[in-house]
This record gives structure tokens, sequence and C-alpha cells, in this order.
């Protein structure tokens, strides 16, 4: 396993599985694991780290995408509401001062449409939807940096050596590494999918924006066990009970 050629630097080695990492414009799809031989593991591997690498970059590009024309509808919005507001603040006390007269009710038309604008990015979620984007694109793109410098330890043990263990568990310390990586952004995408849903349900704040914003607090506890690992009961709580075996009967 001690090649230099599982370095993410550098352009692929060939076009094999180019076609089956690009996912279809404008949605977010399942991709066919590129095909490949395995009597090369080390372009074998170098192949899967490319395609995971491609998926979680397109991912995070199609949420970047994605977020810009809700920042501008919901900045065009706001800025509707903030207008109305003063609108409907400033004509009342300028017909009351007598500058200019007859214009108070076109006061209360300039609230009635700035709070018509607030009520449309409520309803629509575009300011709510625009921080999800970014949160859940940038939580992308860390993981991403850290799987980098993981797969970058990975070859570097290899290639200085001296290798642990044999080239299968490499090779499969290498697969975990991966696989690891997509399960995670998998769960970012389900939990912004899931937010998206359930917000219409609720006002506020989604939690899952929360957890990804602040990953190492606040995630749920379904999360938790995606990961393999559960909460532990606080100190002096009852602990789980274990089942009892049964004693065997005297003969």
């Amino acid at each position: 396993m001690g090649q230099p050629e599982m370095q993410p630097e550098g352009p692929p080695q060939d076009g094999r599985g180019e076609q089956a990492a690009r996912p279809r414009p404008g949605d977010l799809t399942g991709r066919p694991l590129p095909l490949g031989d395995w009597g090369e593991p080390a372009a074998r591997l170098d192949e899967l780290y490319r395609w995971v690498e491609r998926g979680a970059l397109c991912t995070a590009a199609w949420y970047l995408a994605d977020r810009v024309w809700k920042r501008r509808c919901a900045r065009s919005l706001r800025c509707g509401a903030a207008v109305g507001a003063v609108t409907g603040v400033a004509l009342p006390l300028l017909d009351l001062t007598g500058v200019v007269g007859g214009i108070a009710p076109w006061g209360c038309l300039a609230l009635l449409l700035g709070v018509a604008c607030v009520a449309v990015d409520r309803y629509f979620g575009l300011t709510s939807g625009w921080m999800r984007d970014v949160a859940t694109a940038q939580a992308v793109q860390r993981r991403l940096q850290a799987l980098q410098f993981d797969w970058a330890a990975e070859s570097v043990r290899e290639v200085l050596g001296p290798t642990e263990g044999t080239a299968g568990e490499a090779a499969e310390r290498c697969l975990g590494v991966l696989r690891r990586f997509s399960e995670d952004v998998t769960e970012l995408v389900r939990v912004e999918t899931a937010d998206w849903m359930g917000e219409f349900r609720g006002g506020g704040t989604p939690v899952g924006v929360q957890a990804v914003v602040f990953p190492g607090g606040g995630r749920s506890a379904e999360a938790g066990g995606l990961n393999g690992r559960f909460p532990v009961p606080p100190h002096g709580g009852p602990r789980p009970n274990m089942p009892r075996q049964r004693p065997p009967e005297p003969r």
C-alpha cells in the first residue's frame, strides 16, 4: 500500500467514473459508484477518493447556488418592510404637523405593505432557507477539509512507513475514512431537509440549523445513534438493567 498515487493533489489518473460522479443539474441525487479494477488498489482508492470529494464539492456548490435567489428575495422583502415601516410612521407625522395634508391614510397602506413583506418572507421561509443553505455549505466544506487532511495523513503513513498491518488492513482503513465522511455529509443533507419540511409546522429557528452551525452541541439523539455513540446516563442516575440469565435446572 505504499504508493504515492493516493495523494489527493494532482489531476485524476484516468477518466473512469467521471460521468458517474457527475450529478444531475439542479438536483441532489444519488450517484452510482464508479466501477474499477481492484487489481491496482492504490489507483482504485484514489479514484474513490476523487469520487467522494467531487460529490461533496457538488453538494456544497448546490447549497451555495440555492442561497443566491433566496438571499436576493429576502433582502428585497426586508428592505420593503423597513421602507413600509418608516413611511407608515413618517406620513402621519407630516400630516399632524401640517407640512403635507391628507396623507395620513397612505401611512396605513405603507404599514400594511411592510407587514405583507414580513409575512411573505416568513411564509416562504426565504431568510431561514438562506441561513440553512449557508450553514450546510460551510459544514460540508469544513468536513471536506478534515477529510483531505485525514487522507493525506493516511497517504504519508503508507509512503514513509513502516506500514501498520497488511495491505488489506490499510485499504480497509482508507475505505472507512471515505465511508464515514460520506455518511456525515448525507446526515447533514438529511438534517437540512428535515428542517425545511418541519419549518412550516412551527416558528423560530430550526434546531437542525443550530446543530449544523454548532456541531459540538445540540445534536439530536438520532444523529448520535448513527455515529455509534449513545448518551451515557448521568452520574448517580439509574443504570439500565441487563437481562438476567435463567440458571440451569438441576438434574
